[in-house]
């Protein structure tokens, strides 16, 4: 068990979400649930009852009843079927508010606060929508956005949810190989895009980019364009966002069957083209209301931000939040230019009560040395939220000692593939220090050793034993679901259960669950499997280390671990250094935690969510080839290690 670094009060639990939907629970199932963990055990024994309870808690609108909740949920998607008869819209239930209730403010790096109400969100879209509809985009189209983190981006998606079309969305940031090589592959009729976006203090043109993925694409229909820095020219053929959308009137909500496909996700794509994960609109809806209203206890009265960007399923898990009626805060740029303060002064001066942001965003921000709490009034603040990979112990502690030492800190993990969470915050339970705090409801999570033997208090695989609504309804061009069965169903070949890729170790005392990684990024010095987080989490407490990636290298049939350290700015790597860093892996690990080399480097690889690109590097360094460097944020990294190899 982890140090305790936060326990709700009695006025905390009582207002939660969760303790409603408990008593919810009882009443209508004459069950005697009394806290987080027997109710997760019933919510897994009781597949049907648990999700039907969410649907009629948190209140979705459907136009048509299901039949039943669910159909052969002892198999997993693409044959397992969710709420099979019922009809709805994704737009509709995200647009159930309608009144003058703020549903966005928006901050981009050099501007000022926009604000937009749910009546003037409303009627955006149905510009969109109608738009569309004069195109003659329909059910089951493909609309996509290459766009920077704006609110335009959203109401694009909510016009093409509203007629049914299926959206797709790469940020601005990526690449325009990396970018035709996700909405290539979907073969897209509308791609909305934006003329330029800002980061770091500096304008970046999309118009060439996108451009060049407009010409990749043959059957497309229409590009338009948000002048969203400056009102130039754009591409021949092209139309600019306000001659594309006129008119306001009222949206006619195209009303689909539960799995009706809503959005198309794309895997990292480091190792070849990225998958295609399609996902239904019901299966979404339900699993992020779940997840916003009873882990992160969302109400309408709420203000919620991430810092993310529509390349990275959290900004379609955020965009859920106007399901709820709560407003949301969007930024758009370096969440640390020109410093540290200005994600903070918005979050003071816009009375942000939820926050969330990635491990590597509090890892910098206590390499910086900033001190939030003591710089800016965080009083409306009362949950940070995080994800994106494995945060280190000291990482907990500086959450509640330099930003608010009374807040919920709701650690989260799951992935773009089932567009939620495995592991999940529980707003009645304690937070202790490197633990997430739970299981998330309804999903059947064990970590496996080997022989599929269930562990607790010792690392294993991170498995799902039953289907759940938000995993994938099938693959895009997958023939016979090969690669949907590669991915997550043969790595235990003698049942059939979800096979996720972490490694994690499950805590019998407080049921929280720790993550140590990617496990096919695990090292293996003579046979004894090590997570990387574990070595990430020493090593990158050394004030002198900026970051650090541990890779296997194979050499005469034995893997050594070779680890690569880029150093602060003006510091280099010295005998002394790596001596201290193989001495205290030595000591707060073990001696199988000491590399066999320590290297400096200039940089270190990461995706645009910000997870370390071990596998990419690895390659490099065993002599296999990475063959799709757009997919990565920063490319040029790769250079260094090809050189080293």
């Amino acid at each position: 068990m982890g140090k305790l670094l936060w326990k709700p009060s009695e006025q905390r639990v009582k207002e939660a979400n969760i303790t409603r939907f408990i008593e919810y629970v009882n009443e209508k199932y004459n069950t005697e649930i009394n806290d987080y963990h027997r109710l997760w055990k019933w919510s897994v024994e009781n597949t049907n009852d648990f999700w039907a309870s969410v649907w009629d808690f948190t209140g979705i609108i459907a136009s048509r009843p299901y039949d039943e909740v669910v159909r052969n949920l002892e198999d997993f998607p693409p044959n397992t079927q969710w709420f099979p008869g019922a009809k709805l819209n994704f737009a509709e239930n995200l647009l159930r508010r309608r009144d003058e209730h703020t549903a966005f403010v928006f901050k981009r790096e050099d501007s000022e606060v926009r604000r937009m109400s749910y009546q003037q969100l409303y009627s955006e879209v149905s510009r969109i929508h109608l738009a569309l509809k004069e195109l003659g985009v329909k059910p089951g189209d493909r609309v996509v956005g290459y766009m920077p983190n704006t609110i335009e981006t959203v109401i694009a998606m909510l016009a093409a949810a509203s007629v049914g079309a299926t959206w797709a969305s790469c940020g601005a940031e990526l690449g325009a190989d990396a970018a035709l090589d996700r909405l290539g592959q979907v073969e897209p009729v509308v791609l909305f895009t934006a003329d330029a976006y800002m980061y770091k203090g500096r304008k970046f043109d999309l118009m060439g980019k996108a451009d060049r993925v407009r010409t990749g694409i043959p059957d497309l229909k229409k590009m338009v364009v948000l002048s969203y820095v400056e009102d130039g020219e754009i591409p021949e053929g092209a139309v600019k966002w306000d001659e594309f959308a006129k008119e306001t009137g009222e949206i006619v909500f195209e009303q689909l069957p539960f799995s009706h496909p809503l959005y198309i996700m794309f895997s990292s794509g480091t190792t070849g083209k990225p998958k295609c994960m399609v996902q239904g609109a019901g299966g979404v809806l339900i699993n992020h209301l779940k997840e916003l209203v009873l882990h992160t206890d969302l109400k309408e009265d709420d203000t919620i931000m991430y810092l993310t960007s529509p390349s990275w399923m959290m900004w379609n898990w955020l965009m859920s939040s106007l399901a709820v009626g709560a407003t949301i805060g969007l930024y758009d740029g370096n969440p640390l230019y020109p410093s540290w303060e200005i994600i903070f002064k918005f979050i003071q001066d816009e009375r942000i009560t939820i926050f969330g942001c990635s491990a590597s965003y509090i890892h910098t921000l206590k390499k910086l040395g900033a001190r939030p709490g003591k710089q800016f009034d965080l009083s409306s603040l009362r949950e940070i939220s995080q994800t994106g990979s494995p945060l280190s112990d000291e990482g907990f502690d500086y959450v509640y000692s330099e930003i608010k030492e009374d807040l919920h800190f709701n650690s989260i993990s799951g992935g773009t593939d089932i567009n939620g969470c495995f592991a999940a915050g529980a707003p009645i339970l304690p937070v202790y220090t490197g633990e997430l705090q739970a299981l998330a409801l309804g999903m059947d999570v064990k970590s496996l050793d080997p022989a599929m033997n269930p562990l607790y208090d010792e690392q294993g695989e991170l498995v799902c034993e039953k289907p759940s609504p938000s995993m994938p309804i099938y693959f895009w061009n997958d023939q016979n679901n090969e690669k949907y069965s590669k991915a997550y169903f043969e790595f235990f070949p003698d049942k059939k259960v979800w096979r996720h890729g972490d490694y994690v170790l499950i805590h019998k005392d407080t049921g929280g669950i720790t993550f140590y990684g990617r496990s096919d990024a695990v090292l293996k010095p003579s046979g004894v499997r090590i997570g990387t987080a574990e070595i990430y989490n020493i090593v990158e407490e050394l004030p002198d280390i900026v970051d650090s990636l541990a890779i296997g290298k194979m050499e005469d049939g034995e893997q050594k671990v070779l680890l690569f350290v880029q150093m602060a700015e003006g510091k280099e790597l010295t005998e002394d250094l790596k001596e201290t860093i193989r001495k205290n892996l030595r000591t707060q690990a073990s001696p199988r935690h000491v590399p066999a080399e320590i290297i400096q480097t200039p940089d270190i690889p990461y995706t645009f969510s910000g997870k370390k690109v071990e596998s990419a590097v690895t390659n490099i360094i065993n002599g296999r080839p990475v063959t799709n460097r757009g997919a990565l944020r920063n490319p040029d990294s790769l250079d260094f290690y090809e050189k080293f190899a």
